[in-house]
């Protein structure tokens, strides 16, 4: 398993897979304006630009993403293939993000299906569940 920069020509199969993870484990959870409001997130190019992309690849095969901004302040997605996930990738994904930030801070306003995960990672709320567009999440932060 190797974590590697996913570049222009792999964030289509990223974006697929971060859907694809969505619909399965997350939109069960979201009204369908916040489904709606997700699916407008990852398919706006404008934002995807601003954000930085890491593979989970076992060979060619991409297995999990994470994507940050705010020079790897805050994390927007974090997702694992339904079929790999409970397998140590989102932990590796994770300790790569935690290695190679600067900040002392790193944030993400979590899913209700994530928040045990998060937490498992390190992660402490920092305010109640919160719904905005349709989503629901809960505000987290992790400090080194």
């Amino acid at each position: 398993m190797e974590v590697k920069k996913i570049d222009d020509t792999q964030i289509t199969n990223a974006i697929d897979l971060i859907w694809q993870t969505f619909l399965q484990f997350e939109a069960p959870d979201y009204s369908e304006e916040g489904v709606k409001s997700f699916q407008d997130f990852i398919e706006n190019k404008e934002i995807i630009k601003t954000l930085e992309f890491w593979g989970a690849y076992d060979e060619e095969e991409l297995k999990g993403v994470i994507a940050t901004n705010e020079n790897r302040k805050h994390i927007c997605c974090f997702f694992v293939k339904a079929q790999y996930q409970r397998q140590g990738i989102g932990r590796k994904l994770w300790d790569f993000l935690r290695e190679n930030s600067s900040s002392k801070t790193i944030t993400v306003n979590s899913s209700p299906y994530a928040v045990p995960v998060y937490h498992k990672l390190g992660f402490v709320d920092t305010d109640t569940e919160q719904l905005s567009d349709g989503m629901l999440y809960t505000p987290m932060q992790f400090i080194k």
